[in-house]
């Protein structure tokens, strides 16, 4: 029997509708409130501190820095929607019943993914459309921004999901954001060319892998690079199989679950 006769559509689609109507429970929250965000940085960094730098990499300012805007908002969003998502699953105690229910771990990890990449992908949207608003939208490679968006969002929807389980209060769930991606991602590039930093501050820019995810998607959409995008696919792919690995484990072993 092959992979799509063992799979448990029903299971699965149950799972991602399920996730997907929580996203339009707080549409305000969850949807809007990156929008603001995101208007706002690109209204502040774009157009009030762009209009007085030069070009760079032959392209202005705010061109630039859109890009890692987006991506910043993408990995913001594919992060809380899998961490919140599992650990209130925990806390109302549900997420026993999606344990023994006819789905495979590997399922359950999917119907995660799929919902968190679905709203990265909203937010990424109504960002894209501000963008439009901007005279800002541009795009060189539209299969490498689909993949950059989903595979990074498939990321952080794992890394989500760590935490969701190991999380014992709401409050920890923010401490990730806090002190790991947003930290990492302004020293990723969103805002500078890496070019502008000391080489030895350059050094460790290039071991940052959220400098890659920004830098993929800025080529995707302007087509300027200043990394080595093979190094930028082989991390990511290395970080979904290990942390799907990771994840897998954890829910077979019930960790974080049983008590």
């Amino acid at each position: 029997m092959n992979l799509a006769t063992n799979m448990n559509w029903i299971g699965l689609y149950t799972l991602v509708r399920r996730d997907i109507e929580r996203i339009f429970r707080v549409p305000t929250q969850i949807i809007i409130s990156p929008w603001i965000s995101a208007l706002l940085y690109i209204f502040i960094f774009g157009y009030v501190i762009g209009g007085k730098i030069d070009l760079i990499a032959g392209v202005s300012y705010i061109s630039f820095v859109f890009p890692g805007i987006l991506m910043m908002n993408i990995m913001s969003a594919g992060f809380s929607h899998s961490a919140f998502g599992i650990y209130f699953h925990r806390f109302a105690k549900s997420i026993e019943e999606i344990l023994v229910a006819p789905l495979s771990y590997g399922e359950i990890l999917l119907a995660y993914i799929i919902g968190s990449i679905f709203r990265a992908s909203i937010v990424g949207a109504g960002i894209y459309v501000i963008a439009i608003l901007f005279g800002i939208a541009q795009v060189e490679h539209l299969g490498l921004l689909a993949f950059y968006i989903a595979s990074v969002g498939t990321v952080f929807a794992l890394a989500g999901m760590i935490v969701g389980l190991w999380a014992k209060s709401f409050e920890q769930l923010g401490v990730v954001g806090t002190y790991v991606i947003t930290p990492l991602s302004f020293v990723g590039g969103i805002f500078y060319s890496v070019s502008m930093l000391p080489e030895r501050v350059q050094a460790i820019t290039y071991v940052n892998p959220f400098f890659y995810f920004i830098d993929g998607l800025r080529y995707s959409m302007i087509g300027v690079s200043e990394s080595n995008r093979l190094i930028g696919v082989i991390m990511i792919i290395s970080l979904i199989v290990s942390l799907f690995a990771i994840v897998w484990h954890l829910l077979r072993i019930g960790w974080g679950i049983r008590t």
